[in-house]
């Protein structure tokens, strides 16, 4: 229990991380800006695949295969009706939070409150590894979700200042973002351990749920500018998790 409370804390402390490096580097470049995110992107792939998707069809027992596709779908149905309520994060985080002089900070907020609505079933994918009793693997999605925040993390940070929300006040948001992904943990966790037998759901839910993000969010954001710079960071984030697996493994 107090390794998936520190993991927690790490994972929500990421974004945290992301804001501080936000507001140290206000002015990093957008085509660095992708490819870290892109980076981060390939390690939630092989994250996703390897540490949730493989282990529910290895769960599932004799319908695996079933549970595991409708897993899958239910993760991604999920945070589809998420975005019908909230605006997704790509287009939120376009020319018109770009557009610093220009920016609303209504729309700021909605765009915080969008990082902040999609944090949670991220991470109740981080819990979730953790309740199957593979610390390695779960260890090494909640690293592929953290890397993710870092990116997230920083990019909140110059669109509120930009609005005049008063740094203080910018921070304690970016922290409140992270808390969400806390408790989004705590929650994955309790959930497979209360009730084993939704184990093989569980993670393919959160599998689910993190393709969704890659494609639907990630992938869009960072072929902006450097379409083959993202995409090689995005293989290299995908070996990286790959290697890692196998070596822990």
């Amino acid at each position: 229990m107090e390794l998936v409370f520190v993991t927690a804390l790490g994972v929500g402390g990421a974004t945290v991380i992301g804001a501080i490096i936000g507001f140290i580097f206000k002015g990093i470049s957008h085509k660095l800006s992708d490819m870290v995110l892109s980076f981060a992107a390939g390690v939630m792939l092989a994250a996703a695949v390897l540490g949730l998707i493989i282990p529910s069809l290895e769960y599932g027992g004799k319908y695996g295969l079933i549970k595991t596709i409708i897993g899958i779908f239910a993760g991604a149905i999920c945070l589809n009706l998420i975005d019908k309520l909230v605006p997704h994060l790509h287009r939120l985080a376009g020319s018109d939070i770009e557009d610093h002089k220009k920016t609303n900070l209504s729309k700021v907020l909605l765009f915080v409150m969008a990082i902040a609505i999609h944090n949670l079933p991220e991470g109740i994918a981080a819990g979730v590894g953790f309740g199957s009793g593979d610390n390695s693997r779960a260890l090494i999605i909640a690293a592929g979700i953290a890397l993710q925040n870092i990116p997230e993390g920083m990019v909140i940070i110059t669109p509120m200042l930009s609005a005049g929300v008063k740094p203080g006040r910018t921070f304690i948001i970016a922290i409140i973002t992270g808390i969400v992904e806390v408790i989004g943990t705590l929650i994955g966790y309790f959930a497979v351990s209360f009730a084993s037998v939704i184990l093989p759901y569980a993670l393919a839910f959160a599998g689910g749920t993190m393709l969704y993000v890659v494609s639907d969010e990630m992938v869009i954001e960072t072929h902006h500018e450097s379409e083959r710079g993202a995409t090689y960071s995005l293989l290299v984030g995908f070996c990286v998790m790959l290697a890692t697996d196998v070596l822990l493994g």
